[in-house]
């Protein structure tokens, strides 16, 4: 993914005008250090399948506007003050500012993507911001529930998280009026397990495995949420060492009272369930390459370098 370049900011001269220019600053601050990843999936998807240049354009935008206006939200509720090492935006912008530039992404996508005509695009990213939204509320309810399972989470993964990569495997499709229903089932189950494997990975990072991002350690754990690591960690230990677990402020309290050797245990069995969900991928993709038109085969190489850098943090190759 990374010979793909992204500008600066994604976006046309309607989106952002010079008389908002804290909107400008705003969206300037957010976008600047992200790797647009999302982006650059749709954009490589998009030229493998000979998708015009204009609506592989209009794509990446739509997924960075989604994406960005989930961060600026995520982090007003998480009540986050880094996003990416800085400030987040709502305590740099202010709250409300945050949730206005947040809507007014998203309000931009519809507009965008309504200029383009093609109502089964709308719709499909219209159900990809419906999901996003209900998974963070269905989140939101998980907060200081300490017995939630990882059946619980993964719903939340595949509607906050999947949502989008969902929408990454199937707009070129659907832009293009390819609207085979089998193909694009196939490629939102990979969607899923995308969303799956991203969202275990960044817990990890949460205690601090495989965390060469730098990001904050032990944050969902101290704001009362059981992330997917957590659960895995945790089940099966006798109540009082879970009691004594969740109330931990540092990740070194946390291992003290989990056990080093249970820890590193558990880090380990983790790995080695997630590559069953990166084999299981795999196989899909073999569903998704009998859907293919010959021309378009090529992007079946594309997607098997996804699975390493979402979960083990890697390049491919």
């Amino acid at each position: 993914m990374n010979s793909i370049k992204t500008p600066t900011k994604i976006y046309s001269s309607e989106d952002f005008p010079t008389y908002l220019p804290k909107l400008n600053a705003l969206y300037d601050d957010l976008f600047k250090d992200g790797k647009g990843f999302r982006a650059k999936l749709v954009q490589r998807i998009g030229s493998k399948i000979a998708l015009e240049q204009n609506v592989i354009a209009l794509l990446a935008q739509t997924v960075e506007f989604i994406h960005n206006a989930s961060l600026l939200h995520d982090d007003l509720i998480d009540h986050s003050v880094l996003r990416r090492g800085k400030p987040a935006a709502w305590t740099k912008y202010t709250p409300e500012y945050a949730v206005l530039a947040g809507d007014y992404l998203l309000a931009r996508v519809m507009v965008n993507l309504s200029s383009h005509g093609n109502v089964r695009l709308i719709q499909r990213t219209a159900k990809a911001i419906s999901d996003l939204l209900e998974g963070e509320w269905i989140q939101d309810s998980l907060v200081k529930d300490f017995g939630i399972s990882l059946k619980d989470l993964d719903r939340v993964h595949d509607l906050k998280t999947g949502a989008l990569f969902k929408l990454c495997l199937s707009a070129p499709f659907i832009a293009k009026e390819r609207y085979d229903e089998k193909l694009l089932s196939r490629l939102e189950e990979c969607g899923t397990l995308l969303g799956l494997l991203f969202q275990r990975s960044d817990d990890l990072l949460d205690f601090d495995i495989r965390n060469d991002e730098g990001k904050a350690v032990l944050g969902d754990l101290k704001s009362g949420y059981l992330n997917s690591f957590a659960v895995w960690v945790l089940r099966d230990l006798p109540t009082s060492t879970f009691n004594e677990a969740v109330r931990s402020q540092s990740l070194g309290e946390f291992i003290s009272r989990v056990g080093e050797g249970h820890f590193a245990e558990r880090a380990a069995a983790f790995d080695i369930e997630n590559q069953k969900l990166i084999d299981l991928y795999f196989h899909r993709l073999d569903g998704v390459r009998e859907c293919l038109e010959p021309s378009e085969v090529s992007v079946i190489e594309d997607l098997k370098g996804l699975p390493k850098p979402l979960y083990w943090r890697k390049r491919e190759g």
